[in-house]
């Protein structure tokens, strides 16, 4: 969706990662880790098929959608199409021009991030069941169609389950040391205190401009895929 983050080599041993110890992950892993995965999820409905193609989206390449099932294949198409709404929406742009100053070509990967928390701080107007509802339920369909998953994929994916990934970014502290991690490990200039400012400073219009955003693409992903999203009935 975004400019991808340059990795660095390999995390030495015993490195802290969040609450937990990973060891051998490498820097590109890392960076994985932290990407917008929540917001793909979600916006594959009800379909175990379509939610496993979005959330892998980004590692299968060109025509090599073909080799998966045909509703594995239409999540990763999917995805596609979310990722080239989301560049070109006047909403998202605006946040990532908030960025740039900090962030420069890297500031659409700190909007993701926002993104994100803004879907899982106000969980509850976007899905009828709960966060760790639905984030046990996209744990439990990666790993009964592991074999399915890109090599890269199945590197991250414990480290994603065990460190509650989709679950982290509710909590407005966690971005930091999201942040803080990245611009250690990668690409990603080391601004993480910068960056949180802004998002202190300007938290009600970054709310405003998801809450626009998101919404329109809700319906676009709805109307264009006929993907059932099942949402609170007063967000409808």
């Amino acid at each position: 969706m975004n400019q991808q983050l340059t990795a660095c080599s390999v995390v030495s041993g015993n490195a802290a990662l969040m609450a937990g110890e990973l060891r051998g992950v490498t820097c590109l892993l890392i960076s994985e880790w932290f990407m917008n995965y929540l917001a793909h999820i979600y916006l594959s409905g009800d379909s175990d098929e379509i939610i496993l193609g979005n959330f892998i989206g980004d590692y299968v390449k060109g025509a090599q959608y073909r080799q998966y099932p045909e509703r594995v294949a239409y999540g990763i198409l999917l995805h596609r199409s979310i990722d080239s709404f989301t560049d070109r929406h006047a909403g998202v742009k605006e946040c990532t021009a908030l960025l740039k100053p900090g962030f420069g070509r890297y500031a659409g990967v700190v909007a993701d991030v926002f993104f994100d928390h803004f879907l899982a701080a106000n969980w509850g107007e976007y899905s009828s069941c709960t966060l760790k509802q639905f984030s046990r339920h996209a744990h439990a369909v990666f790993l009964s169609n592991f074999m399915l998953l890109p090599f890269r994929v199945k590197q991250f994916l414990p480290f994603l389950i065990q460190h509650k990934r989709l679950e982290s970014y509710a909590k407005s502290e966690n971005l930091h040391q999201v942040l803080e991690i990245m611009s250690r490990r990668t690409s990603l200039p080391p601004n993480s205190e910068w960056a949180m400012q802004v998002l202190r400073e300007e938290y009600s219009r970054f709310d405003a401009l998801f809450r626009s955003f998101f919404a329109e693409l809700i319906h676009y992903v709805e109307s264009e895929f006929e993907v059932r999203i099942d949402r609170p009935v007063q967000v409808r």
